[in-house]
Formats: C-alpha cells, structure tokens, sequence
C-alpha cells in the first residue's frame, strides 16, 4: 500500500531488502550503494532495466558526498560483522565498523528529512554500548531526532527469530519526536511450513509437562522465546558435548552398550569442569574417568573409539570426535519439526540446519527422542534449508531473481533485512513525515535519478 511519493537512497543495498519495502510504500530509488559484485548482479537484475534504466550505483560509501539532488530517506544495512558474534566483535576496530563515519558523513552532506539504519542486536550489548551512544549523539548533533529499537522478524509474520537493532532519526526542526512510534507487533503467529517447500503443514497440539519431567535436576534459568520449560522441544540438536531432553548424541545413533552410554554421559557431564582443565571442554584421562565410573577399563575407551564415538588426544586423554557444536553430527547441527513457530537467525556464513519434512505427533517424553530417530532421521525424512526458503523466511517475493548458484543466494539472503520488518517500520515513519508535511503524497515530476 502506497502512502506517499518519496525519493529515497539506498546504502549498504545488498540485495534490495530495503528497496523493495520502500517501493511498495511508494518510494522512488534515486541511486544505491553496493560493492559485491554478486549482489550487484541480482539488484540489477530485479530493480535496474536493461534499457533505460540510468539509476547509477553510488558505488563505495566511502567516496559518496553531496548529492545533485536532495532526498527524503537514507537508508541502509550498515555491515554488522563488527558487533556480531559471528564475526570477531572488533567494533570500530573493524574497518567495517569505521564505515559508520562514512555514513554519518553522508547524512550531514545531504541532510534527509529521515533515515532508517539497521545493525545486528550485539551493537546494543555492554561492550559496544559506548559505540552505539556516539552514533546516536553524533547522528543527533546533526540536527535529528534519533531513537532506535531492537525489532524481530517473528512479530511481523515471518518464522524466523530474527532480533535487529534499526536506528531511525527525523529532522528536528519540528517537534516529530512526540509523534514517531516503533510499529507494534502483528497479530499473526506464523509457523515453519508457511515458507518451507515440501513440508507437511499441521498443527500439533503440545501438552504441557512438569519441567523436571523434561529437565530433571537441570532445569533451565531461562530459555529462549520460542523454547518453554514445560513444553517438548520442536528441534533435534545433533551434538555430543550439550545434553537436553532432545539432544541427539552419536551413541543415540550407533548400537552402544548401556555400559558405554553411561561413559559417555560421564565424560559430557564433567568436561566442562575447571578441576579438569581451563577450556569450556576437556578431555579427561583414563585416571580421571576410572575414578568417576568404578570398574572402568582401558578396553572399554578404546572400543569407543573404535566406534568413532570417542577419540583420544594428549597422552592418555579422551574427548569426544563431535566436539564442535556448530559441526553437529554427521553434517547436521539441528533437525527442525515444520510446525515450529520459528527457525533461528538466518546467516550470510550458512547453516546446518534442516527442516524435517513431516510433523511428530509424539507428545510422550521418554519416548520422544527415539521416535524421532526411528520416523524422521532414519528414514531420511529431512531437507536442507534451501535459498528459496530462505527468500521466503526474509519475506522476499516468490518472483524475486536471486543467484543462481545456490550458496551465494543462501549467503546472500542471510546478509539481507527482512522486508516486512523495513515496511511497517516505514509505515509508522511515513506517517510522521506526511503529518507534518516533510513529504508530499504527490511526486513532482522532474524528479530524477542521481
């Protein structure tokens, strides 16, 4: 629904997430912002015509300056890599993270009536708190009011746990500030098989458990918002170094003696113990294992590691072989029930996640594991995340043109906003330039691109 004409730029453009919700407003794209060569590629291809169009990309934003021609909006995904904790949190240490300036030099070049800027959640964390306050005041000296609000993905109807921080500022020449709001969550309760291909759609109805019938003696402080205490799980974690009531380990997949299970539940109960070593993980020695399971023999350790389910390191020493949490078991680090109300953060760097392509009607504890195992990972009844589940997770058209090659679209859609979150954020911004006349609902028509 278009609310008004407007011009607006398009920096950090990426694939066109932001573009495409500012055009269903009825935004008008006077130049963007990109230097990846394979996004420019796919943004040209869905935005730029062949023919006539004459829509320049700005190129590096660290050579743009004053525009020939003003501009309502500013907008942008301002790399993250620097505050997430995927990458190595280096801030403005970064280079990357040095490209605030940038932006903060545009803005005061050119002075749009507004700006929207989105970031990733850690930007808001102690650590790079200081950061954020000098963008804020240093944004807010060039005469904005500026706000910012972390935003999920999830409450604008896309199953994706998705937490973004996105900084809006408003010319202060008048009094917006008392009128600007942060839009509110939608109605909508979207689950997994809305935007997974191939999936069975049904809804399972949970019933609620004691948590200690699920956790034991290790019920959790808290868990995540899609993750209760007293319901099961919609997820399989596959890793041998985390444990919980739907964690599989790979002696849940190899035939193991209740004996060797037992040794291997001792060792991932006390690896993570200081009195055996710094790490968060330490492999223990023979002497330390034989004295938390009495009667052990060396045999016994050596037939798990003949059974790749061990491995020993250091002199006399085990630890697990999947002891990386992120390269689960097999190749898979986690098998996703489609009704689920979300998947978690999509990422530019890939996953090992998939998608389970039929439901588990199982609501029994102690036998919701192994019915899992026996219908969904035995008989191969799972898929890979493919990048046109990730188009749909980000809330891109189904007639969008991604990659070809499907690494770089998954990468590339991993990279990119979610598009219903920038349209309801600019409906509630809109709103305030409308009211009080900073934009027009009419577009004159000289208006050009850059």
């Amino acid at each position: 629904m278009s609310l008004a004409k407007f011009t607006f730029i398009d920096l950090f453009a990426g694939i066109g997430g932001f573009r495409i919700a500012l055009e269903r407003l009825g935004g008008q794209c006077l130049g963007y912002s990109e230097i990846d060569a394979e996004a420019i590629a796919v943004y040209q291809k869905n935005f730029i015509a062949p023919v006539s169009g004459s829509e320049r990309n700005l190129g590096d934003v660290q050579t743009i300056g004053k525009l020939p021609k003003s501009v309502d909006v500013i907008v942008g995904g301002v790399p993250c890599q620097p505050w997430s904790i995927a990458g190595k949190i280096k801030g403005f240490e970064d280079d990357r993270g040095k490209l605030w300036f940038d932006v903060i030099r545009v803005i005061e070049l050119n002075q749009p009536k507004a700006f929207i800027f989105e970031n990733v959640k850690g930007l808001m964390e102690p650590r790079h708190r200081q950061s954020l306050e000098s963008i804020v005041s240093e944004l807010s000296q060039l005469g904005y009011y500026v706000t910012f609000q972390v935003l999920n993905s999830y409450d604008f109807g896309l199953p994706q746990d998705r937490d973004r921080i996105f900084i809006v500022g408003i010319q202060n020449r008048i009094q917006t500030y008392s009128e600007f709001r942060f839009p509110e969550p939608l109605a909508e309760k979207p689950r997994l098989y809305d935007c997974i291909e191939g999936v069975e759609r049904r809804v399972i109805k949970k019933q609620k458990f004691p948590p200690e019938q699920l956790f034991g003696d290790r019920i959790p402080a808290s868990r995540g918002r899609f993750q209760k205490i007293y319901e099961l799980n919609d997820f399989f974690l596959f890793s041998d170094v985390r444990d919980g009531h739907t964690t599989i380990h790979s002696w849940d997949l190899v035939e193991t003696s209740e004996r060797e299970k037992e040794i291997c539940v001792t060792l991932l109960r006390n690896r993570r113990k200081k009195k055996y070593g710094p790490k968060d993980g330490n492999p223990l020695s023979f002497e330390h294992l034989q004295q938390l399971i009495p009667g052990l023999e060396l045999e016994e350790l050596e037939k798990l590691v003949d059974k790749k389910i061990l491995r020993q390191v250091q002199p006399n020493k085990y630890e697990f072989v999947n002891s990386k949490i992120s390269a689960g078991i097999n190749g898979i680090a986690k098998i996703i029930l489609p009704h689920a109300d979300a998947i978690g953060t999509l990422t530019a760097t890939g996953m090992r996640d998939y998608i389970a392509t039929c439901s588990l009607e199982c609501q029994n504890p102690k036998a919701y594991k192994q019915e899992f195992i026996e219908t969904i990972y035995k008989p191969g009844k799972f898929k890979p995340i493919s990048a046109r589940d990730y188009a749909r997770l980000q809330g891109f058209p189904d007639d969008f043109q991604m990659a070809r090659r499907e690494a770089i679209a998954r990468k590339q859609f991993g990279n990119a906003v979610s598009v219903p979150v920038v349209y309801h954020l600019g409906r509630s911004l809109l709103a305030v330039l409308l009211t009080f006349g900073m934009i027009s609902p009419v577009l004159s028509r000289d208006t050009a691109q850059i």
